[in-house]
């Protein structure tokens, strides 16, 4: 049988930490999801419509690398997520107590990169209606 935990307090705190992780890895499974989903979506959308139409413009290149972009960002964000998370995981159980720790924003790296994708998507599309 277990004996009961010395501090309560703390037991509980690990665990509402723990279930933040757990809340904070499902949203960027979702996140991620959508980016992979976007990028296979545009590319066989745009692949799609190229073959039944008789326009002699050919998108497939741009709506390509827009969409291998857009799935590189979402397996990215996943890999990092999950890693972070199983950081976290072992921050919050270490026997030393848990103590605030500095680190980089994986969503604030993940909206840069989507500005770049967006900039350089826009550019692409104005210079092919110049």
């Amino acid at each position: 049988m277990e004996s009961p935990p010395t501090n309560v307090q703390a037991e509980l705190a690990k665990e509402r930490n723990r279930a933040a992780a757990e809340r904070t890895l499902m949203a960027w499974i979702r996140t991620c999801l959508s980016l992979i989903s976007f990028g296979f979506g545009i590319d066989s959308i745009v692949r799609a419509i190229q073959e039944r139409s008789q326009a002699g413009i050919d998108t497939t290149r741009f709506s390509g690398v827009l969409g291998l972009a857009l799935v590189g960002l979402g397996t990215y964000a996943m890999i990092v997520s999950a890693s972070e998370h199983a950081k976290e995981l072992r921050y919050i159980t270490r026997p030393e107590g848990y103590v605030y720790r500095q680190r980089r924003s994986l969503a604030l790296t993940v909206a840069v990169c989507l500005v770049c994708i967006g900039v350089l998507a826009f550019v692409a599309i104005l210079f092919r209606w110049l």
